[in-house]
């Protein structure tokens, strides 16, 4: 088996652990929140997961294994919200809050900045580069208007 497997799987972990932080957070502001970041982790972690178990099929795992292991870190998640909820301070969830989602959300925008802009910057077709603005556009409208929900 390729190491990239290996470090798929611990980077898939970690990218976990971070989710359940995030959503354990969330609903400890309010159950709204708490919806509207699980609703919007759901939907990266459909396409994510797929490719995920793409990367592990070509670093040489079948494909009972390669699900069980991602299987297995989906607990990273679960580790993430235990670990956010045991964090709650007594004084209530706003210290908690005050930390992790700020963490989170600069997490999530480090890697989608480093992702997507320097992709954006050497696609040669300007008509593909519009279309990918206008659909992180569209992302973002919807994630306002729900959030005004």
């Amino acid at each position: 088996l390729q190491i990239s497997g290996y470090l798929n799987l611990l980077a898939n972990t970690i990218d976990n652990f971070t989710h359940g932080l995030a959503v354990a957070a969330s609903f400890l502001v309010s159950r709204k929140v708490g919806f509207l970041t699980t609703m919007a982790i759901l939907l990266h972690e459909i396409p994510h997961e797929v490719g995920d178990f793409a990367i592990l099929l070509r670093a040489g795992f079948d494909r009972w294994s390669a699900a069980k292991m991602q299987l297995s870190t989906a607990l990273g998640g679960v580790l993430g919200a235990c670990f956010a909820i045991c964090a709650q301070s007594p004084k209530g969830a706003g210290e908690t809050v005050a930390w992790i989602l700020p963490f989170t959300s600069g997490g999530f925008l480090y890697i989608a900045l480093v992702n997507v802009v320097p992709d954006l910057l050497e696609e040669k077709n300007p008509w593909n580069s519009l279309q990918q603005i206008l659909l992180m556009c569209t992302g973002i409208t919807v994630m306002v208007l729900l959030s005004l929900t």
